[in-house]
């Protein structure tokens, strides 16, 4: 405190400044010599300075002020304190200041409230909220929302009746913001709940769009889309949300027809009305429509081109992805409604260019879209480095996936399972297998992909004993049920390594019924060990499961042509032919000079066949010559 000549009195805080080593002055106050006033002007200063507060030390340096200046526990300047706290992830540091408040009036409690909200931390929500109640403190309306929606993300049912009582008893059960937050809390729990939550919707006397579109969302939730029409032909008003709502019920449902007649309508459709129903075109795989409704769209944002981008790689058409992604960079500025917008692809665009690159095996493609990505800012991000893993797993560069993975800062499951398989995929056993152990390490609890990328990984070394222990690991330690794949991987585990009794006796154990996966990988272990008895068994399960796949037959009938039973072999012959199915020809596709190119075995469709023949011809000349000689026992025309 400074005296002045003129009968003031004037406050300085002062924040201490480490880096410089000195007092920075941060806020000065003149006010008349009245000490209410002089409280009052330090109050807004300080919320002030927490509204603006962007770092931990800066709060620090505010805190000590407000002890200072004896403002802790002040009912106008805490709220703001613990609102910052939340904002910069300090709720621990919050909650200890709110303890130390004698009497924490209503903006107090609901900023703690907000604050664990915003940290996703419901369970502390619903405990908190328990807290107040004891203390005898008020809630008021927007109290309830927060802790209404906290217990339905908790899952804190019976706490969730207690808090509507509670709402019954404090008189805000006709309150539309309340009673929507209550609506929520009951559709979240099912169709069970659908009638408590009609219950709170009755009891409203007020009842505006947003408690419409909640309850009409209940119904959606529990499919139920007639008395979700009929809520919404009686709702007195209809935003674009209420009518997205409906359109993304029907969707679901698959109904795509009622979903375009209600968007039709749609008096006022904004650009995420259009994305809603071309997303819906794509998930039930109708390609002509949602590239029309593309076209017919007024304006375009990332997420337009994000759905058709999506719905081509949803449909298998990855080429198509690929040349649309190409199209929307070469768009950088489209005209809209609302004049000129730039699109910039987001994550989402990146991670489904990149599926798409993975699926066709475009290593060139790929490689520039991870430049691409880094050059827009998505160097550090996990969901691109995630498909930026698999990517170059499936197009053959390992030990650049093994660079992305070592790059990102954090890693989720899908990081490490991504991996861990493509490393089993490509015969890395070993370093999969070390990988696990890092991840075990690193606190990653995993999951039933992981232990399909393990089990394969033993398949290729073939640690039989090793593959055992990580299977009843599973269960023991993780208390993982094994699924039909890990089953899978053990029949091919045990085949591989010549033990096909045991694998025959594995299957029937199965807790499961066998599928076509399990009996083929058997069936390929008897070809390999050359045992026909077993190989019969399988066929016969697998023409039962698959009899339109002539494969199956194949795969015997070489095992009778290694053994030369060729009288089997033609048997085998006739018996695929009375199918009336042909064995697909092999298909492998491959990039150049910007595209993707698909052949076939013998393929001369290709307007340079002769030319690529003729470089097939040398190289094949060129091999034989350094001593290499083709397995041709295999090649059999016409299976």
């Amino acid at each position: 405190m400074e005296h002045s000549p003129d009968p003031t009195h004037t406050t300085i805080i002062y924040v201490f400044n480490p880096r410089l080593q000195m007092q920075s002055k941060i806020g000065k106050l003149v006010v008349n010599d009245s000490p209410k006033l002089l409280q009052r002007v330090a109050e807004e200063t300080l919320i002030s300075l927490l509204r603006s507060c962007q770092t931990c030390t800066r709060l620090h340096q505010i805190h000590a002020q407000i002890v200072a200046h004896g403002l802790q526990g002040n009912d106008y300047v805490t709220p703001s304190f613990i609102t910052a706290c939340a904002r910069l992830g300090r709720m621990g540091h919050a909650r200890r200041v709110f303890d130390r408040t004698a009497q924490p009036n209503g903006a107090t409690w609901n900023s703690m409230f907000r604050g664990f909200a915003l940290l996703e931390s419901p369970f502390d929500v619903v405990v908190l909220f328990a807290q107040m109640h004891r203390a005898g403190a008020s809630p008021n309306c927007f109290t309830f929302p927060m802790v209404v929606k906290s217990c339905a993300q908790a899952n804190a049912v019976r706490e969730g009746e207690q808090v509507h009582c509670v709402v019954a008893k404090r008189g805000f059960k006709s309150n539309s913001f309340v009673g929507t937050a209550l609506i929520h809390m009951y559709s979240a729990r099912g169709e069970v709940s659908v009638g408590d939550a009609y219950k709170v919707f009755g009891e409203m006397r007020e009842k505006n769009v947003f408690a419409w579109t909640a309850i009409i969302a209940a119904h959606v939730a529990c499919r139920d889309m007639a008395s979700a029409r009929r809520y919404f032909d009686l709702a007195p008003q209809r935003d674009v949300v209420l009518w997205n709502v409906v359109v993304s019920g029907y969707i679901e449902l698959g109904d795509m027809v009622a979903a375009r007649a209600l968007f039709d309508k749609m008096p006022n459709r904004d650009v995420m009305s259009w994305n809603t129903v071309l997303n819906g075109y794509a998930y039930n795989g109708d390609v002509e429509s949602f590239e029309q409704l593309f076209d017919e769209m007024p304006a375009r944002n990332v997420y337009s081109w994000n759905g058709l981008i999506g719905g081509y790689v949803r449909n298998g058409l990855f080429n198509e992805a690929l040349e649309c992604f190409k199209r929307m960079l070469m768009l950088a500025k489209q005209e809209g409604e609302g004049g000129d917008v730039v699109v910039v692809p987001n994550d989402y665009t990146v991670v489904a260019v990149l599926s798409a690159c993975s699926r066709l095996g475009d290593l060139e493609m790929g490689k520039w879209v991870h430049v691409y990505a880094e050059s827009i800012g998505y160097k550090e991000n996990l969901f691109v480095g995630n498909a930026l893993i698999d990517m170059y797993a499936k197009c053959g560069v390992i030990e650049k996936a093994l660079d992305v993975f070592n790059c990102l800062d954090v890693k989720d499951i899908i990081t490490w399972n991504t991996i861990i398989n493509g490393l089993a995929m490509h015969g890395h056993a070993a370093d999969a297998l070390s990988l696990f152990e890092r991840m075990k390490s690193a606190g990653e609890k995993p999951d039933g992909v992981t232990f399909v990328g393990i089990l394969s990984a033993c398949t290729h070394m073939g640690l039989v004993k090793d593959g055992f222990l990580h299977f009843h690991s599973m269960v023991d330690n993780y208390s993982i049920v094994p699924q039909i794949e890990h089953y899978g991987c053990m029949v091919d585990l045990l085949g591989r390594a010549g033990l096909i009794d045991q694998a025959v006796d594995f299957v029937r154990k199965m807790p499961m019924k066998p599928d076509a996966i399990i009996w083929a990988a058997l069936l390929g272990a008897c070809r390999m060990y050359k045992n026909v008895e077993t190989a019969e068994v399988a066929l016969e399960q697998l023409i039962e499961l698959e009899p339109n796949n002539p494969a199956n037959f194949v795969m015997l009938s070489n095992i009778y042509k290694d053994l030369g039973r060729w009288e089997d072999v033609a048997r085998l012959k006739i018996a695929m032919r009375d199918t009336g199915f042909k064995k697909l020809p092999g298909c492998s596709v491959i990039g150049c000079n910007d595209s993707v190119v698909e052949f076939y075995s013998l393929d001369e469709r290709h307007p340079e066949t002769e030319t690529i023949y003729r470089t097939l011809k040398g190289l094949t000349i060129l091999l034989r010559l350094n001593g290499y000689v083709p397995n041709v026992v295999d090649v059999a025309h016409g299976n």
